[in-house]
């Protein structure tokens, strides 16, 4: 067995992550799963780059058959195995993108693959690795639970355990990522690439040192689940809530991965739930194309840090495109609504015959477009001959709207828009 091919790496010392991990490894990972994944497209932003004032190159991993670039990783954990090992097949904890690239790889090379995820796991992710091949267990409420099962089948089975990136073939297969990068436009200043467990940051840093030692590493959380940054800063900081990146939602950060990023990354930043919803919109927007929310962190942590890249020639990997379809349209209105083309005006009312037709006609005259209309006469602390009326519309723009909401005012009428967070 290739001496990389072990599913449970414990490196006793950085210098032993460091040597298990090097350019070396990732350019074989390269050769080796050449053909079977995408090279994906990378392509500068104008427009991005303009409002960022810096340089911005997209890498389109998800453009993945998978839409993540997790193929590469599980890709090449399973081409280091043994004859014996691919016949008894693997196992892994996943309920995200590493579960439909090891099942999708898999299947196409005859290994049986098995992926345990809790029993929580929405039915939609379950059903997407079952159709590229994989065989879901469901075990557990937690993803602990199913990985501490995913752990217990290895051994009765005699499977092959391939970890989601705490293990340096997977990292070295997930490197391959800035071998092209650096391939397409060798005099990039910094990549900046989202961390969840560290697998894809720790394979692109090391490839890209190697290349490039003076190029920056820069690596992005989400804000709710720093577990990276506050290890590499030694600090004790609460992981939990519902984010956005739920693929970079990892509360214990890899060993091994850790030793990389603490040697080869130069800084990790956080990013807002905001400043990921308004990437995700961005790049659709934009560049019409379909981002997760652990996809849009790298656009998310340069709009945020601008004087920090400024006039920076910035590399970015857009790493996943599985979003929820109403979680996506959900983003896409909030995104709206803070721009002020639509808007929930809440208008008080006296409960009388014209009084809503009265206030329809500011509307028509503004040229604001009504969408919907929602009465409130009962659960309210008015009188009883008063009503509260929440009106949804459409305008061009915030001034357009503003103009609206001035002249309801001016003509008497309380008025409060609903504010998003």
């Amino acid at each position: 067995m290739n001496e990389h091919a072990s599913s449970q790496f414990d490196p006793q010392t950085s210098k032993d992550a460091l040597e298990a991990l090097t350019i070396d490894h990732i350019r074989a990972a390269a050769e080796r799963i050449k053909g079977a994944v995408v090279r994906t497209p990378m392509m500068h932003s104008k427009t991005l780059s303009n409002i960022a004032g810096c340089e911005i190159w997209l890498k389109f991993e998800n453009l993945q058959f998978t839409a993540a670039y997790k193929e590469r990783g599980a890709l090449n954990a399973l081409l280091d195995l043994t004859q014996e090992q691919r016949e008894r097949g693997v196992i892994a904890a996943s309920a995200g993108n590493h579960s439909q690239g090891l099942s999708y790889h898999g299947t196409r090379l005859g290994v049986p693959v098995r992926i345990v995820m809790p029993r929580t796991t929405p039915t939609v992710k379950v059903m997407q690795t079952e159709s590229v091949g994989g065989t879901v267990v469901l075990e557990g409420e937690t993803f602990d639970e199913a990985y501490a099962h995913a752990l217990k089948l290895e051994k009765e089975l005699g499977l092959t355990f391939i970890h989601p990136f705490d293990q340096p073939n997977v990292a070295a297969g997930q490197g391959t990522v800035a071998l092209e990068m650096l391939d397409e436009q060798p005099d990039l200043d910094c990549l900046v690439t989202p961390i969840g467990g560290g697998g894809l940051i720790s394979g692109m840093a090391t490839a890209a040192k190697a290349i490039n030692p003076d190029i920056e590493i820069i690596g992005v959380q989400a804000a709710l689940f720093p577990s990276m940054y506050a290890k590499m800063r030694g600090q004790d900081m609460s992981c939990g809530g519902d984010t956005l990146a739920e693929g970079i939602a990892v509360k214990a950060p890899g060993e091994f991965t850790s030793r990389i990023i603490a040697e080869r990354v130069d800084d990790i930043l956080l990013a807002e739930e905001r400043a990921l919803e308004n990437a995700v919109s961005l790049l659709l927007q934009i560049e019409k194309t379909v981002v997760e929310g652990a996809g849009a962190a790298g656009l998310a942590a340069v709009l945020g840090n601008q004087e920090r890249f400024a006039g920076k020639k910035v590399g970015l990997v857009l790493c996943g495109g599985n979003i929820d379809t109403r979680l996506l349209a959900n983003v896409l209105l909030r995104d709206l609504a803070r721009q002020g083309r639509l808007a929930r005006l809440r208008v008080t009312l006296q409960d009388r015959p014209g009084a809503l037709f009265k206030v329809m006609r500011e509307f028509d005259a503004h040229n604001v477009n009504i969408i919907e209309i929602y009465h409130q006469r009962i659960f309210t602390s008015l009188p009883a001959k008063g009503l509260i009326t929440d009106i949804e519309c459409e305008a061009r723009d915030r001034e357009q709207l503003d103009a609206l909401v001035a002249t309801l005012r001016t003509k008497g009428y309380t008025v409060s828009p609903v504010e998003l967070n």
